[in-house]
Protein backbone atom coordinates (compact mmCIF):
# COMPACT_ATOMS: atom_id res chain seq x y z
CA UNK A 1 0.00 0.00 0.00
CA UNK A 2 1.68 3.39 -1.22
CA UNK A 3 0.62 5.65 1.56
CA UNK A 4 0.67 6.35 5.73
CA UNK A 5 -2.90 6.16 7.29
CA UNK A 6 -4.18 9.17 8.88
CA UNK A 7 -2.13 9.51 11.89
CA UNK A 8 -4.07 10.99 15.09
CA UNK A 9 -13.03 -23.24 14.85
CA UNK A 10 -12.19 -27.05 14.97
CA UNK A 11 -15.19 -27.79 16.92
CA UNK A 12 -17.45 -26.44 14.62
CA UNK A 13 -15.64 -27.15 11.77
CA UNK A 14 -15.80 -30.54 11.96
CA UNK A 15 -19.40 -30.64 12.67
CA UNK A 16 -20.55 -28.47 10.25
CA UNK A 17 -22.42 -25.94 12.13
CA UNK A 18 -25.00 -24.34 10.35
CA UNK A 19 -25.00 -21.06 9.60
CA UNK A 20 -27.78 -18.72 11.05
CA UNK A 21 -28.50 -15.51 9.04
CA UNK A 22 -31.35 -13.48 8.32
CA UNK A 23 -33.15 -12.50 5.50
CA UNK A 24 -31.68 -9.16 5.37
CA UNK A 25 -28.35 -10.25 5.84
CA UNK A 26 -26.14 -11.36 8.82
CA UNK A 27 -27.58 -11.01 12.40
CA UNK A 28 -26.36 -11.10 15.70
CA UNK A 29 -26.93 -15.63 15.91
CA UNK A 30 -25.05 -15.62 12.67
CA UNK A 31 -21.58 -13.72 13.51
CA UNK A 32 -21.92 -15.59 16.99
CA UNK A 33 -21.44 -18.65 14.39
CA UNK A 34 -18.72 -17.39 12.44
CA UNK A 35 -17.28 -16.67 15.72
CA UNK A 36 -17.37 -19.76 17.21
CA UNK A 37 -15.54 -21.48 14.18
CA UNK A 38 -12.38 -18.53 14.07
CA UNK A 39 -11.85 -18.04 17.97
CA UNK A 40 -10.26 -21.44 17.91
CA UNK A 41 -8.32 -20.16 15.13
CA UNK A 42 -6.49 -17.26 16.93
CA UNK A 43 -3.24 -19.01 17.33
CA UNK A 44 -3.08 -20.63 13.85
CA UNK A 45 -3.39 -17.00 12.23
CA UNK A 46 -0.73 -15.94 14.33
CA UNK A 47 1.09 -18.20 13.71
CA UNK A 48 0.77 -17.94 9.87
CA UNK A 49 1.43 -14.12 10.15
CA UNK A 50 4.96 -14.67 12.06
CA UNK A 51 5.71 -17.60 9.78
CA UNK A 52 5.04 -14.97 6.74
CA UNK A 53 6.42 -12.52 8.32
CA UNK A 54 10.11 -14.06 9.14
CA UNK A 55 10.14 -14.76 5.47
CA UNK A 56 8.95 -11.86 3.61
CA UNK A 57 9.11 -11.59 -0.40
CA UNK A 58 9.09 -8.97 -2.35
CA UNK A 59 6.95 -7.96 -5.29
CA UNK A 60 6.73 -11.07 -8.02
CA UNK A 61 8.57 -13.21 -6.03
CA UNK A 62 6.20 -14.75 -3.67
CA UNK A 63 6.47 -17.97 -4.61
CA UNK A 64 6.92 -19.42 -0.42
CA UNK A 65 3.75 -17.40 0.49
CA UNK A 66 2.13 -18.52 -2.50
CA UNK A 67 2.99 -22.14 -2.18
CA UNK A 68 1.92 -21.55 2.02
CA UNK A 69 -1.63 -20.48 0.78
CA UNK A 70 -2.46 -23.02 -2.11
CA UNK A 71 -1.64 -25.90 0.25
CA UNK A 72 -3.71 -24.42 2.95
CA UNK A 73 -6.88 -24.07 0.50
CA UNK A 74 -6.68 -27.15 -1.04
CA UNK A 75 -6.73 -28.47 2.27
CA UNK A 76 -10.32 -26.68 2.64
CA UNK A 77 -11.25 -28.86 -0.53
CA UNK A 78 -11.64 -25.59 -2.65
CA UNK A 79 -10.53 -25.52 -6.24
CA UNK A 80 -7.35 -23.74 -6.29
CA UNK A 81 -5.86 -22.07 -9.29
CA UNK A 82 -2.03 -20.64 -9.19
CA UNK A 83 0.02 -18.43 -10.75
CA UNK A 84 -2.56 -16.21 -11.27
CA UNK A 85 -1.37 -12.61 -12.60
CA UNK A 86 2.30 -13.88 -11.56
CA UNK A 87 2.57 -15.40 -8.03
CA UNK A 88 -0.91 -14.90 -7.09
CA UNK A 89 -3.30 -17.70 -5.81
CA UNK A 90 -7.00 -17.86 -6.16
CA UNK A 91 -9.15 -20.43 -4.44
CA UNK A 92 -12.84 -21.43 -4.93
CA UNK A 93 -15.60 -22.36 -2.09
CA UNK A 94 -18.86 -23.48 -3.59
CA UNK A 95 -21.45 -23.01 -1.22
CA UNK A 96 -24.10 -25.49 -0.72
CA UNK A 97 -27.00 -23.02 -1.52
CA UNK A 98 -27.10 -21.74 -5.07
CA UNK A 99 -26.66 -17.76 -5.42
CA UNK A 100 -23.51 -15.25 -6.20
CA UNK A 101 -20.47 -15.28 -5.95
CA UNK A 102 -18.53 -12.48 -3.37
CA UNK A 103 -14.27 -12.40 -2.93
CA UNK A 104 -12.30 -11.34 -0.43
CA UNK A 105 -8.51 -10.06 -1.31
CA UNK A 106 -5.48 -10.24 0.56
CA UNK A 107 -2.22 -8.75 -0.69
CA UNK A 108 0.84 -10.72 -0.23
CA UNK A 109 4.06 -8.74 -0.97
CA UNK A 110 6.60 -6.90 1.89
CA UNK A 111 8.82 -4.17 0.69
CA UNK A 112 12.47 -3.65 0.57
CA UNK A 113 12.86 -2.23 4.42
CA UNK A 114 15.45 -3.23 6.79
CA UNK A 115 13.38 -4.40 10.05
CA UNK A 116 14.00 -2.42 13.39
CA UNK A 117 11.46 -3.96 15.62
CA UNK A 118 13.56 -6.21 17.50
CA UNK A 119 10.72 -8.70 17.24
CA UNK A 120 12.03 -12.41 17.96
CA UNK A 121 10.32 -13.46 14.37
CA UNK A 122 12.07 -10.34 12.46
CA UNK A 123 12.97 -10.35 9.01
CA UNK A 124 16.27 -10.99 8.38
CA UNK A 125 15.88 -11.49 4.62
CA UNK A 126 17.97 -9.84 1.61
CA UNK A 127 16.11 -10.33 -1.74
CA UNK A 128 17.40 -8.89 -5.72
CA UNK A 129 15.08 -5.43 -5.94
CA UNK A 130 15.49 -3.78 -9.64
CA UNK A 131 19.22 -5.27 -9.62
CA UNK A 132 20.77 -4.62 -6.25
CA UNK A 133 20.58 -6.85 -2.80
CA UNK A 134 18.13 -5.03 -0.71
CA UNK A 135 16.74 -5.46 3.47
CA UNK A 136 12.85 -7.35 2.92
CA UNK A 137 10.55 -6.70 5.52
CA UNK A 138 6.66 -6.39 5.95
CA UNK A 139 6.49 -3.21 6.73
CA UNK A 140 3.00 -2.57 5.58
CA UNK A 141 0.90 -5.47 7.21
CA UNK A 142 0.66 -7.65 4.28
CA UNK A 143 1.74 -10.55 6.12
CA UNK A 144 -1.67 -10.08 8.68
CA UNK A 145 -4.10 -9.92 5.85
CA UNK A 146 -2.61 -13.02 4.20
CA UNK A 147 -3.18 -14.60 7.78
CA UNK A 148 -6.63 -12.95 8.12
CA UNK A 149 -7.82 -13.92 4.88
CA UNK A 150 -6.13 -17.61 5.30
CA UNK A 151 -8.37 -18.00 8.87
CA UNK A 152 -11.34 -16.40 6.97
CA UNK A 153 -11.28 -19.02 4.44
CA UNK A 154 -11.24 -21.92 7.18
CA UNK A 155 -14.33 -20.80 8.85
CA UNK A 156 -16.12 -20.45 5.91
CA UNK A 157 -15.06 -24.24 4.41
CA UNK A 158 -16.89 -25.49 7.54
CA UNK A 159 -19.60 -23.67 6.64
CA UNK A 160 -19.93 -24.56 3.32
CA UNK A 161 -23.57 -26.48 3.15
CA UNK A 162 -25.60 -23.06 4.27
CA UNK A 163 -23.66 -20.65 2.20
CA UNK A 164 -26.06 -19.11 -0.92
CA UNK A 165 -23.28 -18.85 -2.99
CA UNK A 166 -20.14 -19.38 -3.38
CA UNK A 167 -16.55 -16.95 -2.11
CA UNK A 168 -13.40 -16.53 -3.95
CA UNK A 169 -10.09 -16.21 -2.03
CA UNK A 170 -8.01 -13.76 -4.01
CA UNK A 171 -4.69 -13.81 -2.94
CA UNK A 172 -2.58 -11.27 -4.64
CA UNK A 173 1.02 -10.51 -5.66
CA UNK A 174 2.51 -6.96 -6.53
CA UNK A 175 0.22 -4.85 -4.82
CA UNK A 176 3.24 -2.34 -3.44
CA UNK A 177 4.62 -2.03 -7.21
CA UNK A 178 5.95 -3.34 -10.56
CA UNK A 179 8.95 -6.21 -9.93
CA UNK A 180 10.94 -4.67 -12.65
CA UNK A 181 11.79 -1.37 -13.97
CA UNK A 182 10.35 0.34 -16.77
CA UNK A 183 11.49 0.13 -20.46
CA UNK A 184 12.36 3.02 -22.66
CA UNK A 185 9.10 4.11 -22.96
CA UNK A 186 8.42 4.28 -19.62
CA UNK A 187 5.91 1.02 -19.27
CA UNK A 188 5.78 -1.77 -17.41
CA UNK A 189 3.56 -5.35 -17.67
CA UNK A 190 0.64 -5.72 -16.15
CA UNK A 191 1.31 -6.29 -12.42
CA UNK A 192 -0.56 -6.71 -9.18
CA UNK A 193 -4.67 -6.39 -9.26
CA UNK A 194 -4.54 -5.47 -13.34
CA UNK A 195 -2.46 -8.49 -13.90
CA UNK A 196 -4.86 -10.48 -11.81
CA UNK A 197 -8.03 -9.63 -13.54
CA UNK A 198 -6.64 -10.05 -16.85
CA UNK A 199 -6.08 -13.66 -15.79
CA UNK A 200 -9.11 -13.82 -14.75
CA UNK A 201 -9.12 -13.90 -11.45
CA UNK A 202 -12.87 -11.83 -11.28
CA UNK A 203 -14.67 -14.21 -13.70
CA UNK A 204 -17.96 -15.11 -12.62
CA UNK A 205 -17.41 -12.37 -9.04
CA UNK A 206 -19.92 -9.91 -8.18
CA UNK A 207 -18.61 -8.07 -5.43
CA UNK A 208 -15.53 -8.16 -3.88
CA UNK A 209 -13.91 -7.02 -0.40
CA UNK A 210 -10.64 -6.35 0.97
CA UNK A 211 -8.98 -4.91 4.12
CA UNK A 212 -5.70 -3.33 5.37
CA UNK A 213 -4.09 -3.60 8.90
CA UNK A 214 -2.51 0.26 10.61
CA UNK A 215 -1.22 1.30 13.31
CA UNK A 216 -2.55 4.27 13.07
CA UNK A 217 -6.11 3.90 14.38
CA UNK A 218 -7.60 2.51 17.52
CA UNK A 219 -7.11 -0.90 18.28
CA UNK A 220 -10.38 -3.24 17.09
CA UNK A 221 -11.35 0.18 15.25
CA UNK A 222 -13.06 -0.56 11.25
CA UNK A 223 -12.57 2.55 9.65
CA UNK A 224 -14.18 2.84 6.30
CA UNK A 225 -16.02 5.51 4.04
CA UNK A 226 -17.99 5.81 0.85
CA UNK A 227 -17.59 7.11 -2.20
CA UNK A 228 -13.72 7.60 -2.76
CA UNK A 229 -11.27 6.30 0.05
CA UNK A 230 -7.43 6.47 -1.01
CA UNK A 231 -6.52 8.59 -3.83
CA UNK A 232 -5.42 7.52 -7.15
CA UNK A 233 -1.75 7.82 -7.69
CA UNK A 234 0.75 9.10 -10.66
CA UNK A 235 4.03 8.95 -10.89
CA UNK A 236 6.02 11.12 -13.32
CA UNK A 237 9.30 12.41 -14.43
CA UNK A 238 9.99 15.81 -15.92
CA UNK A 239 13.47 15.99 -18.09
CA UNK A 240 14.44 19.69 -18.56
CA UNK A 241 16.75 19.94 -21.43
CA UNK A 242 19.07 23.55 -21.24
CA UNK A 243 23.03 24.01 -23.21
CA UNK A 244 25.21 23.29 -20.85
CA UNK A 245 28.38 25.23 -20.19
CA UNK A 246 31.09 27.14 -17.42
CA UNK A 247 29.55 28.45 -14.09
CA UNK A 248 31.31 31.47 -14.43
CA UNK A 249 29.46 32.85 -18.05
CA UNK A 250 25.93 31.86 -17.21
CA UNK A 251 24.74 33.90 -20.24
CA UNK A 252 26.52 31.72 -22.65
CA UNK A 253 24.42 28.94 -21.21
CA UNK A 254 20.70 27.92 -20.61
CA UNK A 255 20.66 26.49 -17.02
CA UNK A 256 18.31 23.62 -16.84
CA UNK A 257 18.99 23.71 -12.77
CA UNK A 258 17.80 27.36 -12.58
CA UNK A 259 14.97 26.07 -15.11
CA UNK A 260 13.92 23.08 -13.06
CA UNK A 261 13.89 25.54 -9.75
CA UNK A 262 10.97 27.69 -11.51
CA UNK A 263 8.81 24.66 -12.49
CA UNK A 264 8.90 22.98 -9.15
CA UNK A 265 7.84 26.60 -7.77
CA UNK A 266 5.02 26.76 -10.71
CA UNK A 267 4.05 23.60 -9.85
CA UNK A 268 2.88 24.08 -6.49
CA UNK A 269 -0.13 26.27 -8.31
CA UNK A 270 -0.97 23.67 -9.81
CA UNK A 271 -3.29 22.64 -6.00
CA UNK A 272 -3.01 25.85 -4.70
CA UNK A 273 -4.59 27.93 -7.73
CA UNK A 274 -5.43 25.93 -10.97
CA UNK A 275 -7.62 22.52 -9.24
CA UNK A 276 -10.79 23.23 -7.78
CA UNK A 277 -9.92 21.57 -4.19
CA UNK A 278 -13.45 22.49 -2.72
CA UNK A 279 -14.55 19.24 -4.39
CA UNK A 280 -11.80 17.11 -3.87
CA UNK A 281 -8.15 17.33 -2.22
CA UNK A 282 -5.16 16.69 -4.34
CA UNK A 283 -1.08 16.70 -3.58
CA UNK A 284 1.43 17.32 -5.98
CA UNK A 285 5.44 16.43 -4.48
CA UNK A 286 8.38 16.78 -6.53
CA UNK A 287 10.30 13.61 -4.62
CA UNK A 288 13.37 14.21 -6.92
CA UNK A 289 15.75 16.14 -8.71
CA UNK A 290 19.47 15.12 -10.56
CA UNK A 291 20.79 17.32 -12.45
CA UNK A 292 25.11 18.12 -12.83
CA UNK A 293 28.33 16.63 -11.82
CA UNK A 294 30.45 19.79 -10.57
CA UNK A 295 30.47 23.03 -8.97
CA UNK A 296 31.44 24.81 -11.62
CA UNK A 297 29.49 23.27 -14.54
CA UNK A 298 26.00 24.23 -16.21
CA UNK A 299 24.49 21.14 -17.10
CA UNK A 300 22.72 20.40 -20.44
CA UNK A 301 19.83 18.60 -18.23
CA UNK A 302 18.05 18.24 -14.94
CA UNK A 303 15.49 14.85 -14.50
CA UNK A 304 12.60 15.52 -11.47
CA UNK A 305 10.43 12.96 -10.38
CA UNK A 306 7.41 13.28 -8.62
CA UNK A 307 3.54 12.07 -7.51
CA UNK A 308 0.21 13.30 -8.04
CA UNK A 309 -2.41 12.10 -5.93
CA UNK A 310 -5.91 12.79 -6.26
CA UNK A 311 -9.27 11.58 -5.42
CA UNK A 312 -11.16 12.49 -9.00
CA UNK A 313 -11.01 10.67 -12.21
CA UNK A 314 -11.75 13.78 -14.39
CA UNK A 315 -9.25 16.26 -11.70
CA UNK A 316 -6.97 13.79 -12.04
CA UNK A 317 -7.13 14.29 -16.28
CA UNK A 318 -7.41 17.59 -15.91
CA UNK A 319 -3.88 17.86 -13.47
CA UNK A 320 -2.28 15.87 -16.10
CA UNK A 321 -2.63 18.69 -18.81
CA UNK A 322 -2.19 21.73 -16.46
CA UNK A 323 1.42 19.57 -14.83
CA UNK A 324 2.51 19.50 -18.78
CA UNK A 325 1.46 22.79 -19.57
CA UNK A 326 3.01 24.69 -16.64
CA UNK A 327 6.76 22.74 -17.01
CA UNK A 328 6.66 23.19 -20.50
CA UNK A 329 5.74 26.90 -20.68
CA UNK A 330 8.12 27.63 -17.57
CA UNK A 331 10.91 26.54 -19.27
CA UNK A 332 10.58 27.67 -22.68
CA UNK A 333 10.24 31.25 -20.86
CA UNK A 334 14.09 30.54 -19.77
CA UNK A 335 15.04 29.20 -23.06
CA UNK A 336 14.99 25.30 -22.01
CA UNK A 337 12.54 22.66 -23.00
CA UNK A 338 10.84 20.10 -20.26
CA UNK A 339 9.26 16.75 -21.58
CA UNK A 340 6.97 15.32 -18.94
CA UNK A 341 6.32 11.62 -18.99
CA UNK A 342 3.39 10.26 -16.47
CA UNK A 343 3.98 6.43 -14.88
CA UNK A 344 4.71 3.40 -14.80
CA UNK A 345 2.58 4.24 -11.45
CA UNK A 346 -0.90 5.07 -12.04
CA UNK A 347 -3.49 3.71 -9.66
CA UNK A 348 -6.40 5.16 -9.97
CA UNK A 349 -8.69 6.28 -7.18
CA UNK A 350 -10.25 3.49 -4.91
CA UNK A 351 -13.74 4.60 -4.44
CA UNK A 352 -16.24 2.56 -1.92
CA UNK A 353 -19.44 1.78 -4.39
CA UNK A 354 -21.64 3.34 -2.34
CA UNK A 355 -25.05 0.99 -2.05
CA UNK A 356 -22.76 -1.91 -1.82
CA UNK A 357 -21.18 0.37 1.24
CA UNK A 358 -24.00 0.80 2.57
CA UNK A 359 -25.81 -2.51 2.34
CA UNK A 360 -22.81 -3.58 4.03
CA UNK A 361 -22.88 -1.79 7.16
CA UNK A 362 -25.13 -3.56 9.28
CA UNK A 363 -22.61 -6.23 8.97
CA UNK A 364 -19.86 -4.53 9.30
CA UNK A 365 -20.89 -2.93 12.51
CA UNK A 366 -22.43 -6.14 13.76
CA UNK A 367 -18.02 -7.56 12.89
CA UNK A 368 -16.62 -4.99 14.84
CA UNK A 369 -19.27 -4.51 17.76
CA UNK A 370 -20.16 -0.94 17.10
CA UNK A 371 -16.78 0.22 16.89
CA UNK A 372 -16.34 0.68 12.65
CA UNK A 373 -16.85 5.07 11.90
CA UNK A 374 -15.97 7.27 9.13
CA UNK A 375 -12.80 7.99 8.00
CA UNK A 376 -11.10 10.77 6.61
CA UNK A 377 -9.95 10.81 2.88
CA UNK A 378 -6.55 9.06 2.39
CA UNK A 379 -4.07 10.67 0.28
CA UNK A 380 -1.78 7.17 -0.23
CA UNK A 381 -3.18 5.19 -2.81
CA UNK A 382 -3.98 1.11 -3.48
CA UNK A 383 -4.45 -1.05 -6.08
CA UNK A 384 -7.52 -2.58 -5.06
CA UNK A 385 -8.77 -0.05 -6.67
CA UNK A 386 -8.51 -2.10 -10.14
CA UNK A 387 -10.77 -4.51 -8.55
CA UNK A 388 -13.39 -1.75 -8.11
CA UNK A 389 -13.28 -0.93 -11.58
CA UNK A 390 -14.71 -4.58 -13.02
CA UNK A 391 -16.88 -4.93 -9.86
CA UNK A 392 -18.45 -3.21 -6.90
CA UNK A 393 -16.14 -3.33 -4.02
CA UNK A 394 -15.81 -2.48 -0.56
CA UNK A 395 -12.21 -1.44 1.14
CA UNK A 396 -12.13 -0.94 4.71
CA UNK A 397 -9.46 -0.52 7.55
CA UNK A 398 -8.56 -2.15 10.65
CA UNK A 399 -6.73 -0.67 13.64
CA UNK A 400 -4.49 -2.59 15.11
CA UNK A 401 -1.26 -0.61 17.02
CA UNK A 402 1.13 -2.61 18.93
CA UNK A 403 0.69 -3.11 22.89
CA UNK A 404 1.64 -0.19 24.96
CA UNK A 405 1.32 2.05 21.72
CA UNK A 406 -1.00 4.68 21.41
CA UNK A 407 -2.35 5.11 17.17
CA UNK A 408 -1.62 8.56 17.65
CA UNK A 409 2.18 8.09 17.95
CA UNK A 410 2.52 4.17 16.98
CA UNK A 411 4.97 3.53 13.92
CA UNK A 412 3.20 3.72 10.59
CA UNK A 413 2.79 1.56 7.51
CA UNK A 414 6.10 1.36 5.67
CA UNK A 415 8.06 2.11 8.65
CA UNK A 416 11.05 0.05 10.10
CA UNK A 417 9.47 0.15 13.50
CA UNK A 418 5.67 -0.76 11.72
CA UNK A 419 4.04 -3.49 13.88
CA UNK A 420 0.66 -4.70 14.90
CA UNK A 421 -1.69 -6.15 17.74
CA UNK A 422 -1.83 -9.77 16.87
CA UNK A 423 -4.54 -9.86 18.87
CA UNK A 424 -6.95 -7.69 16.13
CA UNK A 425 -6.18 -10.45 13.96
CA UNK A 426 -9.04 -12.66 14.87
CA UNK A 427 -11.29 -9.27 14.46
CA UNK A 428 -10.06 -9.18 10.49
CA UNK A 429 -10.49 -12.24 10.13
CA UNK A 430 -14.26 -12.54 11.46
CA UNK A 431 -14.96 -9.25 9.49
CA UNK A 432 -13.98 -10.82 6.60
CA UNK A 433 -16.05 -13.74 6.67
CA UNK A 434 -19.23 -11.88 8.00
CA UNK A 435 -19.25 -9.54 4.91
CA UNK A 436 -18.76 -11.98 2.76
CA UNK A 437 -21.41 -14.29 4.42
CA UNK A 438 -24.38 -10.96 4.61
CA UNK A 439 -23.60 -10.55 0.85
CA UNK A 440 -24.39 -13.75 -0.18
CA UNK A 441 -27.56 -13.79 2.34
CA UNK A 442 -28.75 -10.48 1.37
CA UNK A 443 -28.43 -11.69 -2.71
CA UNK A 444 -29.51 -14.93 -2.75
Amino acid sequence: MHFFLIARAVGLLASGLALSVSAQGLDAQGLAALDAAIQPLASKIVEWRRDIHQHPELSGQEERTARLVAEHLRSLGMEVQTGVGGTGVVGLLRGGQPGKTVALRADMDALPVEEKTGLPFASKVRAEYLGKQVPVMHACGHDAHVAMLMGAAQALAGMRKSLHGNVKFIFQPAEEGAPVEADAQGNVPSFGAKAMIEDGALKGVDAIYGLHITASLPSGALGYRSGPLMAGSDSFSIQIEGRGGHGSAPWNTVDPVVAASQVVLGLQTVVSRQLNISHEPAVLTIGSIQGGTRYNIISDNVEMLGTLRTFDEDMRGDAHKRIVATAEQIAASSGAKAKVKFGPVAYPVTVNHEQLTAASLPALQLAAQGRAFVIPKVSGSEDFSEFQKEVPGFFYVLGAPPEGKSHVDAPSNHSALFDIDEKQLPTGARSLAALAVDFLQRNR
